[in-house]
């Protein structure tokens, strides 16, 4: 069994793996300022309350993060608590056999290479992953497997909080698909503008993305969303191929198992 944790800034999604098969899985809210004992705590009940497996089962924890502070404590936690598992942290240096094409690789958030990582896995390249969380990212990859850049924009929970707190007659509605395109009061509009919104703006940096990707067959480009909002949006969206809720997970997952392979083939010696 392997550990997957993918920490991102409003929530962390966290999956068991037997094998290439996620047969558990947690989404809880991603808390800055929480310890690695208070991880460990919330973590360790998690795991206890499944009938799938049990923690002694886990072999192997690999994890990424977009919130240094939580990383650190994260670390902390795998050190102090699971010290007798192999754990892997994707970060800087950590060779996930995606090459990165942009001007400052080091900036590329980790969650994104590990999207890359198993879009390409699954599906081959060119490829572009719509990631809708905190942010909407629009991942860019090659044919032959780069990252080689993006777009990123405000998330859906973002803009909408940001709207209730702007416009003083407009308050925060649920997010959900309304009956009509044509609101017929507040909440409707409000709903409309923020699905169809959304939708329309995935569909337009996609397909400008993909004529970039590949110029003489644009068709040729896989858009694959992923991310807890998506289900919110992508039955709208025409040009998304496939919706892989796991995507960032099975990224992890691939990381772990070459990691492991590297380890296998060239030993230390002590």
């Amino acid at each position: 069994m392997l550990l997957t944790i993918d920490i991102g800034n409003t929530n962390t999604v966290l999956g068991i793996f037997d094998g290439d098969i996620v047969v558990e899985h947690w989404r809880i809210a991603t808390v800055p300022d929480r310890t690695a004992d208070e991880l460990f705590v919330v973590l360790h009940g998690l795991l206890a309350q499944s009938t799938k497996f049990r923690e002694p089962d886990i072999r192997g924890i690999s994890l990424c993060s977009t919130v240094p502070s939580v990383l650190h404590e994260m670390r902390e936690m795998c050190r102090r608590y699971y010290g007798d598992r192999t754990t892997v942290i994707v970060e800087p240096g950590v060779r996930t056999g995606v090459p990165v094409r942009t001007d400052n690789p080091k900036e590329v958030g980790s969650d994104r290479i590990m999207n890359s990582l198993a879009v390409v896995h699954l599906y081959g390249g060119p490829a572009i992953v719509v990631d809708f969380g905190t942010s909407t990212n629009f991942d860019a990859v090659s044919a032959k497997g780069e990252f080689v850049g993006g777009a990123l924009a405000p998330g859906i929970e973002i803009s909408v909080d940001a709207l209730s707190r702007r416009a003083a007659q407009l308050l925060k509605v649920e997010l959900t698909r309304p009956p009509h395109v044509i609101g017929k009061n507040t909440v409707e509009a409000l709903q409309s503008g923020i699905v169809y919104g959304f939708a329309g703006q995935v569909e337009g940096i996609a397909r400008r993305m993909a004529a970039e990707l590949s110029p003489a067959d644009p068709g040729a480009v896989t858009v694959i969303a992923t991310g807890g909002l998506a289900p919110l949006v992508i039955n709208e969206v025409s040009v998304i191929h496939a919706y892989e809720p796991w995507l960032t997970l099975i990224g992890l997952r691939l990381v772990y198992e070459r990691t492991a392979s590297l380890a296998t083939r060239n030993p230390v010696t002590r």
